[in-house]
């Protein structure tokens, strides 16, 4: 009995040996123990690949040419010495992509003997999870077959579906549990560990992500005082007043349908005018313009202290490329630097066509609400009747959010097509290009509708008896007598609001529902691929390399997630700057906008982590310094701002002319002290066209100056500074100009100079990262004459 059951055992135990008897060669002590170093060279076993590259299975002889090519490139791979793995799943090719371990080792070589990159985390010690997917990746899109065409071609010609990085399951799990969920809103973000899996692009993106969301609060803050002042006084200003209870019978505001009005119908509009169109709407501009500055040069600090961290301060993404180039092809000759001024004129022609086409389709929507106006105001629903410039300016926003939607397609193809035309010797080079154009554009299609609210409306529509009309046939349309800015605050919050809004639904519920349609897929094909029982395949410190299942398995889940490409951050970062743009380029006339950033970022950051972790393939890390040519856009955007917010206070705002009205015209201005010093200003602000002159007659139809009382009206008012006789403008009207053009130069002028003054006070770098780095370049330039000092020994010997 003992004796089967011995044999049973040493049968089993020959099968199925326990983890605690794995021996391995090992050089014994006296005692009889293993000591930590084998006799023998323990290969490190391969745990995961580089990169996987899926293809369908070719059968047919319609499409040997593709399978062909698709032979033509893993040879190529080979020939590199890349182990490539392949395996058949269900009509499509898998090819698991390990390159060797001599690449890199040239790669540190190349690093340490460099101008710029010698500096680097790189150059000592192992090469991490994302150096190498990075410098395989490069190694990949140089890789040409016989007849000259790259994986970029053969990708556009279907022999290869898609190209992907693996994401690691253990620091996915990592990054999910420590920062993308949702109930980590609320706190901060593990940069470092960010850097270490996704590189210091993405790195770099989320820590100027969560440094303009801090800075943003004291900005909203502002923003709330300013509004809440605009309320407090909200039912004691006298102008409200002064148009609540006003009996002024205003002009008809559009041809036919349209009567003569009562100013006092818009007390509503006047009162929502005034939160945003008060006092401390000039200090809030001004404390917007000098934090854009002070954003910057505190985030140059705060990126200065991360960079040295990770000791790329001084990277050079050019260099690095030049590098790669080396590794790939020691005999390669990189493109040489070259400039065509053929090629540059025929880029800034079409840069200038494309953005004559935008401005275009902004007058385009200006025709529309001058069109869509008077057509609302002839329809019989009363509602829509009595508001129809309010609701021309909510659908021409609306329509431009949609116009918004399709130009990004269209900008996105065309700057594409303008880096092709300029043939950049880089892919920093055809970034850095790419970026300015697609800005430039977007910035167009955003803001022109924008600037035309801003600076155009209700000053180009002339008067009764000589209105503008466009085909002579619509009048351009007015401005409310309580000022323009609230047309602006509305297209401005009406974009804001779509725009973060719609965009975060999307951009998250995209690679969310496809994960959720493919999910029953993946499952599938993984019950079809069956099940592994080794317990070796879920160990994750590598020491095991897994089998052809798990291999398969861990592809398919990466293969169904989304798609993403080389400008996948670069969409993130446009949709943040153009934020920016909308928080200081017209905050004058929407203070909550910094509050709307605010409450959009906390979400942001979330969504993007949560996107990047878990919905989407693993982009493929970048290593940088900083966020690139996005710092000298953000420097322009804070120029504009100033210039943009000084020219929407002096003539946008009805700020000027409550002023020279104030000192000038007013009560108190004539020695009054009994009445408050605004008492008359709308009224002062409206002149008064007869209909005894023929011209004005032939303006308005008979049924137009009736009341609703049946009372026939012989005058009414409309906003201007204008005689009653000639109808010529009056010197009140020149002095405000003057003042509005001494106001803007002088605003202007003010804010520049706190601008560099705010620039020159916060240095770039903090002084300990400056100490930090002369310690390491000290002890770097010791080391170095150490090793020579000590080969130069050991030659002598």
């Amino acid at each position: 009995m003992n004796a089967v059951l011995s044999s049973q055992t040493s049968l089993f135990n020959m099968f199925f040996k326990a983890p605690e008897e794995n021996i391995e060669l090992g050089d014994r002590d006296k005692d009889g123990y293993n000591t930590r170093e084998p006799l023998l060279p323990v290969l490190s076993a391969q745990r995961s690949y580089d990169f996987v590259l899926v293809a369908d299975k070719f059968e047919d002889l319609e499409v040997s040419h593709r399978s062909q090519k698709q032979e033509a490139f893993i040879q190529q791979l080979k020939k590199k010495n890349i182990k490539v793995t392949k395996i058949i799943h269900d009509e499509k090719v898998f090819f698991g992509l390990y390159a060797p371990h001599e690449i890199f080792e040239e790669y540190k070589y190349l690093l340490k003997v460099s101008d710029s990159c010698n500096w680097s985390g790189d150059v000592k010690g192992t090469v991490s999870r994302a150096t190498r997917i990075r410098i395989v990746h490069f190694i990949l899109y140089h890789t040409y077959i016989n007849n000259g065409e790259d994986l970029k071609e053969l990708l556009k010609k279907d022999v290869f579906e898609t190209l992907f990085c693996l994401h690691e399951r253990k620091k996915q799990k990592e990054l999910k549990k420590n920062w993308a969920r949702w109930s980590g809103l609320f706190t901060g973000q593990p940069v470092s560990e960010v850097k270490c899996y996704f590189g210091e692009k993405v790195a770099l993106y989320y820590l100027w992500l969560g440094w303009y969301t801090k800075l943003l609060v004291p900005a909203a803050v502002l923003g709330i005082i300013v509004f809440l002042y605009g309320l407090a006084f909200f039912n004691t200003s006298p102008l409200i007043t002064e148009v609540c209870e006003s009996g002024i019978i205003m002009c008809p505001r559009c041809d036919k349908r349209c009567v003569v009005w009562q100013l006092s119908d818009t007390c509503a509009y006047a009162k929502i005018s005034h939160l945003f169109d008060n006092e401390g709407t000039v200090a809030f501009a001004m404390c917007m313009a000098i934090w854009a500055t002070l954003f910057l040069e505190l985030w140059k600090r705060h990126r200065a202290k991360y960079v040295s961290k990770w000791k790329v301060y001084d990277w050079c993404e050019e260099e690095e490329e030049l590098i790669l180039e080396i590794v790939n092809d020691p005999n390669c000759h990189p493109k040489q630097f070259r400039h065509s001024y053929y090629r540059s004129t025929m880029v800034l022609i079409l840069v200038t066509l494309m953005l004559v086409l935008i401005i275009g389709l902004a007058h385009a929507l200006v025709v529309f609400r001058v069109v869509a106006a008077p057509l609302l105001s002839e329809t019989s629903w009363e509602f829509m009747r009595d508001h129809a410039n309010t609701m021309s300016v909510m659908l021409g926003a609306v329509l431009h959010y949609l116009t918004i939607q399709i130009m990004t397609r269209v900008n996105r193809w065309v700057a594409f097509k303008l880096c092709e035309i300029e043939k950049t010797r880089s892919f920093a080079a055809t970034e850095r290009s790419f970026t300015v154009k697609m800005f430039t554009f977007q910035f167009f299609t955003l803001f022109s509708s924008l600037f035309y609210v801003a600076f155009f409306l209700g000053r180009i529509n002339g008067r009764p008896g000589n209105y503008v009309r466009i085909a002579g046939r619509w009048r351009l349309e007015e401005c409310h007598p309580s000022g323009c800015l609230t047309d602006l605050f509305i297209q401005m919050a009406v974009i804001m609001l779509l725009k973060q809004t719609l965009n975060n639904v999307f951009e998250f519920a995209g690679p969310w529902l496809k994960r959720c349609f493919r999910r029953k897929t993946t499952k599938k094909l993984q019950r079809k691929c069956g099940h592994c029982y080794r317990k070796s395949c879920r160990d994750e410190s590598g020491s095991v390399e897994p089998c052809d299942i798990c291999k398969l398995s861990d592809w398919l889940r990466n293969y169904h997630l989304a798609d993403i490409n080389a400008f996948s951050l670069f969409n993130e970062f446009l949709e943040m700057v153009v934020q920016f743009s909308f928080t200081t380029i017209f905050v004058a006339a929407f203070p909550l906008a910094p509050l709307l950033a605010l409450l959009n970022n906390i979400f942001e950051i979330r969504l993007d982590a949560i996107k990047m972790v878990s919905l989407e393939r693993r982009l493929v890390p970048k290593k940088t310094n900083d966020i690139g040519i996005w710092t000298k856009v953000l420097e322009a955007i804070g120029v504009l701002a100033v210039i943009a917010n000084g020219l929407v206070i002096g003539i946008s705002s009805d700020f000027i002319p409550r002023l020279v009205y104030r000192y000038r015209y007013g009560p108190c201005a004539n020695g009054a002290t009994d009445t408050h010093c605004m008492q008359g200003y709308i009224n002062d602000t409206l002149s008064t066209a007869y209909m005894t002159n023929p011209a004005i007659q032939q303006d308005f139809l008979p049924s137009q100056l009736m009341t609703e009382s049946g009372f026939n009206v012989t005058h009414c008012s409309y906003k201007d500074y204008r005689n009653t006789e000639d109808y010529s403008l009056t010197s009140q009207f020149w002095l405000i100009m003057a003042v509005r053009f001494a106001f803007i130069i002088l605003f202007e002028h003010v804010v520049v100079v706190c601008k560099f003054i705010a620039a020159w006070f916060v240095p770039n770098s903090p002084m300990r990262v400056k100490n930090q780095r002369l310690q390491d370049k000290l002890a770097r330039l010791k080391e170095e004459l150490r090793e020579r000092r000590r080969c130069s020994k050991s030659t002598d010997v």
